[in-house]
């Protein structure tokens, strides 16, 4: 069990059968009155932010929350298919809970998939990965002014800007939480 004014960033508790994270607190203590526990909390299930008080006292189970590191197998049309390459287990995910977390990802690549309960909540894709662009127009030469960018295919089928300079073909490096091209490698 955790107290309130026990709280600190990152600490997951459970609120009122809800599974929330501790995003920001502050511990009050007014000239009159009884001290309190101000809080903002994320509900790791479906991403809502609650802020609230606590009494200092007030007691809440900590939840348990699993990450594990699992290689991305393949997607079979709304599922997404992962394996623990310790235990060779294999799960499936709904496209509902990936969202477009995987848009960049590789089959083979590593992932975190995190769970609560033995239910997956959330799929992580690693934050960079290197991918062949497979369509883009060609850069005329003289057409570099600067920040230009043009539209390109990526093998995973995003779409994403890049400079003039790259060609089909190219191998670069992509920030999959933003989608912006870092480099060619």
């Amino acid at each position: 069990m955790v107290t309130a004014s026990d709280f600190r960033n990152g600490v997951t508790i459970e609120v009122d059968g809800k599974v929330c994270q501790v995003v920001e607190f502050q511990h009050v203590k007014p000239g009159k009155g009884a001290a309190f526990v101000r809080t903002k909390l994320k509900d790791i299930i479906n991403g809502g932010v609650i802020e609230t008080t606590f009494r200092p006292t007030e007691k809440f189970p900590q939840a348990r929350i699993e990450r594990r590191d699992m290689q991305y197998l393949y997607n079979d049309g709304d599922l997404y298919n992962f394996m623990d390459t310790e235990s060779y287990e294999q799960i499936a995910v709904g496209s509902d809970v990936v969202g477009d977390a995987m848009k960049f990802v590789k089959e083979e690549e590593m992932c975190k998939v995190s769970s609560y309960n033995g239910s997956v909540f959330a799929v992580e894709a690693p934050l960079f990965v290197e991918l062949e662009i497979t369509e883009t127009e060609p850069g005329f030469k003289g057409d570099t002014a600067t920040g230009a960018s043009k539209p390109a295919t990526v093998e995973t089928g995003a779409t994403i800007n890049v400079p003039l300079f790259v060609n089909q073909g190219d191998k670069i490096k992509i920030d999959t939480r933003t989608g912006e091209y870092l480099s060619r490698v």
